[in-house]
């Protein structure tokens, strides 16, 4: 199809009724949100997942292991995404994201289906991978599909805001997460959850599933596909012709790096870095966590609705800009606000008391079962108990290590000793539940990244769609979508936890986001043109040509 042609087509773009885009959003979405819980119900049990399938005597390792699963799903992303993309815009939309959403749950409910380690060693963890990739497949072919489906749907005027639920739906698929893990977790005893019971909200994805299956087969094929359908304009190799047609190239880089990648990496650290901050470093109380996380999110979908209905009257482009120059200024701030009320006591003793380690060889391996030197095994310790360290290099040739916290050095070299050294300086390894005060100040914070993530990621559905002429649109809009949210935002937990494992600050890890964000802004800012209202639109076919 040529510019003219699409040019030409503009007038005649598709209205929809009421009722049927009430029904695209609803099945689109819901779908979206089940086929998102089953990918990230993963990483909401990352802890209880490690000690079944990935155990080891190191903590941090057997966390590490457990992101790095996470992240092999996300990996797989892009290859979903070229494999679906081509099927949608070859056989159409529908279809092709009946076939993720089946995908996606069976492999989740597999996951719970899956003996543990200890039953049958290490063929556990290689099921457990095998299914993640193949979620990471059935995924790369999801969003695509929702997002042009409920695009192909909606007038220009109004696709920013039709679009924006499929972006809320993400954020919906966690909030179902959380509520899911939370629900069981009341219903049975802990012992129970830690045996047997935290297989449930995996096995539960099936009943999701049928849900889905039954709301999408409702569903009639986007309108646009059948006007190419007709006309005999469906591209014969979409892969090859994403990467061809006239300034794709250039709008798929825009799109990589200037869109996937700073989103994505902002909503993973406001949803899994914020959450993973407060169980972990704040040594909130989990429950506790998950509820004012799941909160958070759950209020912060508004913002993505507002997001996109904005860029439906100032543009795409200035709502993410915003964001984005935003993410800047805040992101470290308002971590650190969680970070002075999530734990008071801990913040305190390590402000009085600041632990100073000093020895040979001193270096941390969070990736080796047993660290060899003595620093190493209590670098080790403290990063076990979310303790901020200094390291001192004092290479003597001997294997020693000399760690003083505040003003009194601890008798003993043997890392097992640390913790009622630090606990006599005042440090609290308990789980706290913050007072009221601290919690509001933890939402508000929690809302304020929710707010960034909303700002870029609620127009970009709308954005996408519009970048890319419809008979490569499936493809040309997966494909970096899924390269940016799979590389850059897949694997941020793993990085950022290894950054605060190698360092020893809470924060450090932080910097991962804000480096890609300031790449994303300044790729927006210079390079991203705001779309042509209605560039590719296409009229629907007569009921003569749509049979």
């Amino acid at each position: 199809m040529t510019d003219a042609a699409a040019a030409a087509d503009h007038a005649a773009a598709y209205q929809p009724t009421a009722k049927d885009i009430r029904m695209v959003i609803a099945a689109s979405s819901a779908g979206t949100i089940f086929e998102w819980y089953d990918f990230f119900i993963y990483g909401t049990l990352a802890a209880i997942i490690g000690k079944a399938f990935f155990p080891s005597d190191n903590a941090t390792l057997e966390i590490l292991l457990v992101w790095a699963g996470f992240a092999v799903g996300f990996g797989f992303r892009p290859l979903g995404a070229v494999l679906f993309g081509f099927l949608g815009d070859r056989l159409g939309r529908k279809y092709t994201f009946l076939v993720t959403v089946t995908l996606m749950g069976i492999a989740t409910a597999g996951v719970g289906m899956i003996p543990s380690a200890a039953t049958i060693g290490f063929a556990a963890p290689v099921i457990v991978l095998l299914l993640r990739i193949l979620q990471g497949l059935a995924l790369g072919g999801e969003y695509g599909g929702a997002a042009v489906y409920v695009a192909e749907h909606s007038p220009p005027e109004k696709r920013g805001f039709y679009t924006s639920f499929i972006q809320a739906s993400v954020v919906g698929g966690f909030v179902l997460s959380l509520i899911v893990v939370l629900g069981c977790k009341a219903m049975m005893p802990d012992a129970v959850w830690e045996s047997w019971g935290w297989r449930v909200p995996f096995l539960l994805s099936l009943i999701l599933l049928a849900i889905s299956l039954w709301m999408r087969l409702k569903l009639s094929e986007s309108p646009v596909f059948q006007a190419m359908k007709a006309e005999g304009e469906i591209a014969k190799n979409p892969i090859k012709e994403s990467f061809t047609y006239p300034g794709n190239p250039k709008r798929i880089f825009v799109a990589l790096f200037g869109i996937a990648a700073g989103l994505t990496v902002i909503w993973y650290t406001a949803m899994f870095s914020g959450l993973s901050f407060l169980k972990g470093p704040m040594k909130v109380e989990d429950t506790a966590a998950e509820i004012i996380v799941g909160i958070a999110a759950a209020l912060g979908m508004g913002f993505f609705l507002l997001a996109g209905r904005l860029s439906d009257r100032i543009g795409r482009k200035k709502p993410i800009v915003w964001g984005y120059a935003a993410t800047l200024v805040l992101l470290f701030p308002l971590f650190w606000l969680m970070g002075s009320v999530g734990n008071p006591a801990l913040t305190a003793a390590a402000e009085k008391a600041p632990v100073v380690v000093t020895g040979s060889k001193c270096s941390f391996d969070p990736f080796a079962q047993t660290q060899e030197t003595a620093c190493g095994k209590t670098l080790g310790e403290l990063t076990k108990l979310g303790v901020p360290y200094q390291v001192v290099s004092n290479e003597t040739g001997f294997d020693s290590v000399k760690v003083m916290i505040g003003d009194r050095e601890v008798a003993s070299e043997d890392p097992a000793l640390l913790k009622p050294a630090l606990e006599a300086m005042g440090y609290r390894f308990d789980k706290q539940i913050p007072a009221p005060f601290g919690m509001a100040v933890i939402l508000v914070a929690l809302l304020g990244l929710s707010a960034l993530s909303g700002f870029t990621y609620g127009p970009v559905a709308a954005l996408l769609s519009e970048m890319f002429p419809p008979h490569v649109r499936y493809s040309s809009l997966s494909i970096p979508y899924h390269l940016g949210t799979g590389y850059f935002g897949g694997f941020l937990p793993l990085i950022a936890s290894f950054i605060v494992a190698k360092t020893g600050n809470a924060y450090a890890g932080l910097w991962y986001t804000w480096v890609v964000v300031l790449v994303a802004f300044l790729v927006s800012a210079f390079l991203l043109k705001e779309p042509v209202e209605g560039e590719w639109d296409k009229a629907a076919p007569s009921a003569g040509d749509a049979a």
